[in-house]
């Protein structure tokens, strides 16, 4: 079989891309999620009752699609995502890892852990908090149950550093905060990437901050994590959490033959999402440099369904 669109990754725009293509008369759609459920950014990252806005970083933009995204939870924006599954009849395969996309003669090969697939249009649709961003410094493997990327494993009344000066790291420490000591560290003097719910939540939490601050290095030589910060001090933590986001696939664009640029952004026309490789489509985080509202995301989906599947 040669299906008309394979879309990687079941995210919110991988999902949408999915959506709207059958929605536009695509016939064979074919989507593939490495994770075992889709949007695995909401289901591991996002606390329990958290809001998602369609309204992000002040961005207020008109919904062009025919997924009726709004103002919700973490909980009412999965059942969105999870029927818009059920609801459409492409072909959905978890558990798939892509390793790689290459041409052949007039189509595209999509080399995965479960095989090989042939399609006529790809869609990359992957994330960007798939491999969180781990600082340069070394550290230590001893207190690896203990130094985490998200908030699941704390636990009450411990001291906790939260390190990061984005949302989610402001969100695990405000959420944190009602249950245990957290200090957050953060290099610049002010907060520039919280959007004003998490800045407030942050001023009124129980939160000791340390700004223009940096870790100069995690010690084991101690019971405990010790931290050695450049303001000359150090610490001892119960637990470290880093909330200093995540990274782009770089190796990954680079076998399906994409330009990046020096930030490791895909380059694509903004119209149409359409790569360097023809054929070849961004949509959702891996389209940004900073991270892209939902809304964003879903109407880039809409614009490579109607681009390769005119309604």
């Amino acid at each position: 079989m040669i299906y008309d669109l394979i879309v990687i990754g079941a995210g919110p725009a991988g999902i949408a891309a999915a959506f709207e293509a059958k929605k536009n008369g695509a016939k064979n759609v074919l989507l593939l999620e490495k994770a075992k459920e889709n949007c695995q950014t909401f289901r591991v990252y996002y606390k329990d009752g958290k809001r998602v806005d369609k309204v992000y970083k002040g961005i207020d933009v008109a919904n062009k699609g025919n997924l009726n995204f709004v103002d919700g939870t973490k909980e009412s924006t999965l059942e969105l995502f999870d029927n818009a599954i059920k609801q459409s009849d492409f072909e959905y395969k978890t558990s798939c890892e892509v390793e790689k996309v290459k041409k052949e003669a007039d189509n595209y090969k999509v080399v995965t852990s479960n095989g090989d697939f042939l399609t006529k249009y790809v869609v990359v649709a992957i994330g960007r908090m798939g491999k969180p961003n781990k600082p340069d410094y070394k550290l230590p493997s001893k207190f690896s149950k203990v130094i985490n990327f998200n908030a699941n494993d704390a636990k009450e009344n411990e001291k906790i550093l939260v390190v990061g000066g984005g949302n989610s790291a402001a969100e695990y420490a405000v959420d944190l905060s009602l249950k245990a000591d957290v200090t957050m560290c953060y290099r610049k003097a002010e907060f520039t990437r919280l959007n004003d719910i998490n800045l407030q939540n942050v001023k009124n939490a129980k939160i000791n901050l340390l700004m223009a601050t940096d870790i100069v290095e995690v010690s084991d030589s101690l019971d405990k994590p010790s931290v050695k910060f450049t303001n000359g001090t150090t610490m001892e933590f119960d637990r470290i959490i880093y909330g200093i986001g995540g990274s782009t696939p770089v190796d990954f664009l680079n076998n399906c033959s994409i330009n990046i640029d020096d930030k490791g952004v895909p380059s694509f026309d903004a119209n149409t999402m359409q790569t360097n490789m023809q054929g070849i489509f961004v949509a959702g985080d891996i389209a940004s440099k900073n991270g892209e509202s939902i809304m964003i995301a879903l109407n880039a989906a809409k614009s490579i369904a109607d681009f390769c599947f005119k309604a």
